[in-house]
């Protein structure tokens, strides 16, 4: 196998912990070859230290190496401070696609009868984050208005609706949903537009395109096909966050967030888990690293290499398999910890890729 370079984001908190369970996992002793792990501080305190300057810094090394595995970090709320580094990062690395596939974990119950995987496909940059914001009116009167200015570009709308039907196609599904156009003909009709384009080019692939909020309702009745959901960012951040949990919780699937070469190959793939820094929880080895961990497996996939495929598949098996054997913790309604479920992820890992060939 060629040797890989990953760029490391560290984070905040509990973000930062399950990062480091996740990099336990993709050490040479469990799946068998060398990675190089370019590391970066994206704490919060080096964020504000470097005024960002190591979010441009780790974006550059993460467009040289084509693979990033990021940690959860802090928002501050304060006007004028750091802000998040993911809208950065995104726009940075030329990321136009962020994939997020609730799917059943063995023997944790689900919401709805929803048991086939649902893939939300959503915008990543663009509409309301990072929009230009501003007040008119006397502070605190009646009379003052608050306006903000979104912005969505064709390319971004197309890469949603092309990379969704592609993903449709790859894994039987049905594109389903969609942006309330009725509504705002001229800018949520610009994604209508193209998610009837990619249509048209897809024949193959089932299309039923529903307004979003009636998508909102009819996800809990929806039985049969796996789905895959295109959406807008500001919608699909909050969809993904349901979908999550239908599946039993947020913490049990990656994030991906994709930029891509003219001809759909991907230029670079960034994992990380959906949730947040869960400060109640840091310090205390009871938060899930399941979707830290599915997140490493999910970068292995686009290594490019056969041995890092074979690894990918062995950790997501050794995954779901803990949780199936009932090795889970609090939020899936279990009792391991954080290091115990890592250390029976890493156990049932390196057992299956060091088995002999049959």
């Amino acid at each position: 196998m060629v040797r890989r370079t990953v760029t490391v984001l560290e984070g905040d908190q509990t973000g930062q912990e399950l990062l480091e369970e996740a990099l336990r996992v993709l050490q040479p002793d469990v799946v068998g070859f060398q990675i190089d792990f370019e590391r970066f501080d994206l704490s919060l305190k080096n964020r504000r230290k470097t005024g960002n300057k190591v979010v441009e810094e780790a974006a550059t090394a993460m467009r040289a190496s084509g693979l990033g595995l990021k940690a959860a970090t802090i928002t501050p709320e304060e006007k004028g401070d750091v802000g998040s580094p993911n809208a950065i990062l995104r726009e940075a690395i030329g990321a136009t696609v962020i994939l997020r596939v609730g799917r059943r974990l063995p023997g944790v119950r689900v919401i709805g009868g929803v048991h086939e995987p649902v893939s939300v496909v959503r915008m990543a940059v663009g509409d309301a984050y990072r929009a230009k914001e501003w007040r008119e009116g006397q502070p605190g009167g009646l009379e003052e208005a608050a306006y903000r200015a979104d912005r969505v570009t064709r390319d971004v709308c197309r890469s949603v609706a092309e990379f969704s039907f592609r993903h449709a196609e790859r894994t039987g599904a049905r594109v389903f949903g969609g942006p309330k156009y009725t509504v705002s003909p001229t800018y949520e009709g610009m994604f209508k537009e193209e998610l009837d384009r990619a249509a048209a080019n897809h024949p193959g692939v089932k299309y039923e395109p529903v307004l979003i909020d009636a998508l909102y309702a009819l996800l809990l009745n929806q039985h049969g096909d796996p789905l895959v959901v295109p959406a807008l960012n500001r919608d699909g951040d909050c969809l993904s966050d349901l979908v999550m949990q239908m599946f039993g919780s947020i913490a049990g699937a990656e994030s991906m967030i994709f930029a891509f070469r003219p001809d759909w190959s991907v230029a670079v793939a960034m994992a990380e888990a959906p949730h947040g820094t869960a400060p109640r929880l840091q310090g205390k080895n009871i938060a899930n690293p399941l979707a830290m961990i599915l997140a490493a497996a999910a970068l292995l996939d686009h290594c490019g290499d056969p041995q890092a495929g074979r690894a990918a598949q062995a950790i997501r098996g050794a995954a779901l398999g803990a949780v199936g054997d009932g090795i889970r913790t609090a939020d899936l309604r279990g009792h391991a910890g954080t290091s115990e479920f890592t250390e029976a992820v890493i156990d049932r890992a390196r057992a299956t890729l060091t088995a002999p060939a049959s």
